[in-house]
């Protein structure tokens, strides 16, 4: 059975933290900081998955892992919008099921009494 428009499948991954370049001010543009990415990705699925449905029936959450994590080394994002563009951009790019990604980003660095700074980025297609 095929992938139909009415049956969709979520992935999610959730409070990976990983050192970017990212930042505006002179202290945060020459040292990675530390953010917290989590993903949630919407893409077609069957109406069932069987018992024995191989994974390329649907997506491997390792694939949304490593969307966020492997960030091209060296490379300055001025926005954390930025991140999750790029974060976004890749997961499209991985695979034509993929209809919508949401990425939350949390500043770790920036919490003085454990409050959560971020931003959270949503795109579809």
């Amino acid at each position: 059975m095929g992938p139909t428009h009415n049956a969709t499948l979520r992935l999610e991954v959730r409070d990976l933290v990983v050192d970017v370049l990212t930042g505006i001010y002179s202290e945060e543009t020459h040292l990675p900081q530390p953010l917290r990415v989590s993903a949630l990705v919407d893409l077609d699925a069957p109406d069932h998955f069987a018992p024995d449905a191989p994974l390329a029936a649907s997506k491997s959450y390792m694939d949304v892992r490593h969307a966020i994590s492997a960030l091209p080394p060296g490379r300055h994002f001025t926005l954390v919008e930025a991140v999750a563009d790029h974060i976004i951009d890749t997961l499209f790019l991985q695979d034509p099921r993929v209809r919508r990604v949401e990425v939350r980003i949390v500043k770790l660095a920036i919490a003085e009494a454990g409050e959560t700074i971020g931003i959270r980025r949503a795109r579809g297609r």
